[in-house]
């Protein structure tokens, strides 16, 4: 993991002056946690232990909340993830309707092996979700921004040489 000394700050230019506007729309520094957060994944693709100290500072709380919320919500990256960041609904009623086997397609077809591995040509990173609130077009699954229904094992192939070759969107 990137050590706090060898953290290059994302708070710079455009990416500061994107925070200071959503801080200025709070009565309270700290309200713009969250936002914070969002910045530093899109600029970074995860959050560093850096960044989370960085926060910190500019929010006046400590580093232990910051990585306390970063934690917390299953849609910050603590660590690096592949360019396809692909999140599969796995509750009951996907289950139901082959969730499991379309997990196990996608572990398979992009070579990841296993949940939250990335990829070796570091194209994808597969997790389980608890509910991408689609229960009627089971199995979703998000690849990115993009949310993809009725998924099926079948049809994984397809997904994943979409998203492997840059073309997808959506």
């Amino acid at each position: 993991m990137q050590e706090a000394a060898e953290y290059q700050s994302v708070f710079v230019g455009a990416a500061r002056e994107k925070l200071d506007d959503i801080m200025s729309r709070y009565p309270t520094k700290r309200a713009a946690l969250l936002p914070a957060l969002w910045i530093v994944q899109e600029e970074r693709d995860w959050i560093p232990e850096g960044a989370m100290i960085e926060i910190a500072e500019l929010l006046d709380i400590t580093a232990a909340q910051v990585k306390g919320v970063a934690t917390f919500y299953t849609m910050y990256h603590k660590h690096p993830v592949g360019e396809n960041f692909i999140q599969v609904c796995t509750t009951s009623p996907c289950n139901v309707c082959g969730a499991e086997n379309v997990v196990k397609a996608l572990l398979k077809e992009t070579g990841c092996g296993e949940l939250g591995a990335t990829s070796p040509d570091g194209k994808f990173t597969i997790t389980e979700v608890e509910c991408l609130g689609a229960c009627g077009f089971a199995t979703p699954i998000m690849v990115n921004d993009d949310f993809l229904d009725s998924v099926t094992m079948e049809t994984v192939p397809e997904v994943v040489a979409r998203y492997r070759d840059g073309k997808a969107t959506g």
